[in-house]
């Protein structure tokens, strides 16, 4: 039992002592402005892929208000409709390679701030780190289309099999309940594939688990709680007026980037007890 105390303080001494090391705060912040560049091409690249999946344009952005401020969540729709409407056709051809290419750019700060999280350099070439940047965006785009399929027919298939038992209205309040599990599921997936393939370190496969699992926990925590915050008691309109929505939305990617290097902070710290070598 002591042993273990031991090491659970050591732990914790260690990931306080790495987190002000590498000045994650500053790397939070960093993210969010190129997530902030990576937001509207990964969005725009979706909303092309409508016409060839049965979702809409409500779902993609119903999926994100759950977590997103409200302020926020009208400068992203009132942006995306203005874009959308007035873009020429042919995205998916020559366009793809720009958005995706924009899309990866928060992805490489990603690949960044982990390497900085296990203390080593990015010994892959330039070709190869824009290519893993440029296939964990492709992951999570996928990812992502999966979270958005799984409850379009998850919740048809409920209410067929619900509605012959006649208690439709059963199922209705637990699919409720059960979307935001499935979101945090499909959160704590991308997180896992992010940790593990990211960084310049050949890492322990389950050694990416654990910062997944705080991340993902984190991520939805702070997420609500910031929303909450902001629709209850921050009226940020009033104070900076039609930069308002800007700064709610600059300050949510800010948490959202926090909340992800924290999570490898407490991976490179598994790292480094257990060994370099994957199970």
């Amino acid at each position: 039992m002591k042993k273990r105390e031991r090491f659970n303080k050591s732990f914790f001494k260690s990931l306080f002592a790495n987190i002000k090391e590498d000045d994650v705060t500053g790397l939070a912040a960093e993210l969010s402005y190129f997530f902030l560049l990576s937001l509207f091409p990964l969005l725009i690249f979706l909303f092309t892929l409508l016409p060839y999946l049965p979702i809409s344009q409500e779902d993609i952005l119903n999926f994100i208000s759950d977590y997103a401020p409200g302020e926020t969540m009208k400068l992203i729709e009132g942006n995306l409709t203005d874009i959308m409407n007035n873009r020429s056709g042919g995205l998916l051809s020559f366009g793809i390679i720009a958005t995706i290419w924009s899309a990866s750019n928060g992805m490489k700060a990603v690949v960044k701030a982990l390497n900085r999280a296990y203390n080593v350099d990015e010994t892959r070439s330039y070709l190869v780190a824009r290519g893993m940047s440029i296939f964990l965006t492709f992951g999570m785009i996928i990812v992502f289309m999966v979270a958005l399929l799984l409850p379009v027919f998850g919740k048809q298939i409920g209410m067929y099999v619900f509605s012959h038992l006649g208690i439709s209205g059963f199922f209705v309040s637990i699919w409720n309940a059960l979307r935001f599990v499935i979101s945090a599921i499909i959160l704590f997936i991308i997180f896992v594939g992010i940790y593990y393939f990211a960084p310049s370190e050949k890492i322990r496969c389950l050694t990416a688990v654990p910062g997944a699992i705080v991340a993902t926990i984190g991520w939805v925590l702070v997420s609500l709680a910031f929303s909450f915050y902001v629709g209850s008691f921050g009226n940020y309109s009033n104070t900076y007026g039609s930069i308002g929505s800007i700064i709610v939305l600059m300050v949510w990617l800010f948490l959202s980037g926090l909340m992800l290097i924290l999570g490898g902070e407490v991976n490179a710290q598994f790292h480094k007890k257990k060994g370099s070598t994957c199970d």
